[in-house]
């Protein structure tokens, strides 16, 4: 089986849901009670994808413009990028137009980009619509996918979404290790069962798995 490592980088403004999104998808769970994260949380998880498996490093960045500045050490040699904005809210939509120009002129290697509108259960509330998202996800050369984590709606076909792209992005991309499946079982003593398409191996829920965060307590098992 083929195995590739990439790098993938959550962006958006304070309080749209990326870190409901990752731990939703990651920890196949839901809290209202999530703190702001602090500078970047780092999580792992594996996507079976065909015959192929993408391993992934989540970066989940903080969106207080306090830590702004700390950005580019998190997307630096990024292979991905998902960002995040609140459907209810035009100004956190209006905001993923500065993280693309920083991505632009930041990350050297191409990337593959998605543009997610989260909260899709405030229908009542929009402020963006369908259109003008997918509209100017063409026009950066993005997918566009809208989520509600509270709902755990389309989540795990962003992710899936991106793993397939980043398979695709593999063969010319050089920032990405590429490796077959029984180097891994060589190294670890035993073979690993294999998963079915788009599900994930779940992270232990440890102090290991947060870089430069807070580990939250409804987080833990």
């Amino acid at each position: 089986m083929k195995v590739i490592e990439a790098k993938i980088v959550v962006l958006g403004s304070q309080g749209v849901g990326k870190t409901s999104l990752v731990v939703r998808y990651i920890g196949k769970m839901f809290s209202k009670h999530i703190s702001p994260t602090i500078g970047a949380s780092f999580f792992t998880c594996n996507i079976s994808v065909g015959d192929a498996r993408v391993k992934l490093q989540v970066w989940d960045t903080a969106g207080q413009e306090r830590f702004r500045s700390m950005a580019p050490m998190y997307y630096r040699n990024a292979n991905a990028a998902l960002l995040v904005f609140d459907i209810t809210s035009v100004s956190s939509f209006n905001a993923i137009k500065g993280w693309v120009k920083e991505l632009q002129s930041n990350v050297s290697e191409e990337m593959v980009v998605s543009l997610v509108g989260n909260k899709c259960d405030l229908q009542e509330s929009r402020a963006v619509t369908y259109a003008e998202a997918s509209s100017y996800a063409a026009s950066i050369g993005a997918k566009y996918c809208e989520t509600s984590a509270l709902h755990d709606q389309n989540i795990e076909q962003v992710f899936l979404s991106t793993a397939t792209a980043l398979l695709a992005l593999s063969a010319t991309n050089q920032t990405m290790r590429s490796y077959d499946s029984a180097d891994d079982e060589r190294q670890n003593g035993s073979p690993t069962e294999e998963q079915a398409t788009g599900k994930v191996e779940l992270p232990a829920w440890n102090t290991d798995n947060i870089a430069h965060g807070e580990l939250q307590r409804n987080m833990c098992c």
